[in-house]
């Protein structure tokens, strides 16, 4: 058995390896599904990403876990789908469109209501302030104030820039949740 392991291992598939679901939530245009597909190995990677409809199922591996990620539609009709994801969940991510600064009061909206939801108790959530690439981008400090994300006390929480198209930050802040959930495990 342990040859068989090393050849996992060496190949980036330990057996090891926990199962992780994950809830990427997020208003419509915020850079979800193209950080998801930046997440992705890259032979998985369409080249085209359309908005979604509904959900999306994506799977792979990534920080040592076995990711199964739900890319959830921002689009309005589809938000009240969103809690029906969120039982047995390690991690929330909340992408924000940092460039809408019309709809951050949406956004944080739906973040309040998400909160406030029993099966997100002491779920870590990353928050990817997205489009950072672009002249208009708040600063993800400035997206802290206006969704007073400061007054989240009962979880984890964390905020990186991010950029969907170039993949900046992204790797930074999944390694973060990973580390996040990995803590709860060993308590």
């Amino acid at each position: 058995m342990g040859l068989f392991k090393m050849l996992l291992s060496s190949l980036g598939l330990s057996s090891n390896s926990k199962k992780v679901r994950i809830v990427c939530v997020g208003l419509d245009n915020s850079g979800k599904t193209t950080i998801i597909a930046h997440l992705k190995p890259k032979k998985a990677v369409t080249q085209e990403i359309v908005p979604t409809v509904g959900f999306n199922v994506e799977e792979f591996q990534k920080s040592g876990l076995y990711f199964t990620i739900f890319d959830m539609s921002g689009q309005g009709r589809y938000r009240n789908l969103w809690e029906h994801y969120y039982k047995d969940v390690g991690g929330i991510i909340f992408c924000i469109d940092s460039t809408d600064a019309l709809r951050m009061c949406v956004a944080k909206d739906e973040l309040e209501q998400m909160l406030q939801h029993q099966d997100l108790r002491s779920v870590p959530l990353l928050f990817f302030a997205n489009k950072m690439d672009l002249p208009t981008a708040k600063q993800p400090v400035e997206c802290v104030s206006l969704l007073e994300l400061d007054r989240i006390t009962d979880k984890p929480w964390h905020i990186a820039a991010s950029n969907a198209l170039t993949g900046e930050g992204i790797d930074a802040g999944i390694a973060w949740l990973a580390d996040q959930m990995q803590r709860a495990w060993r308590k």
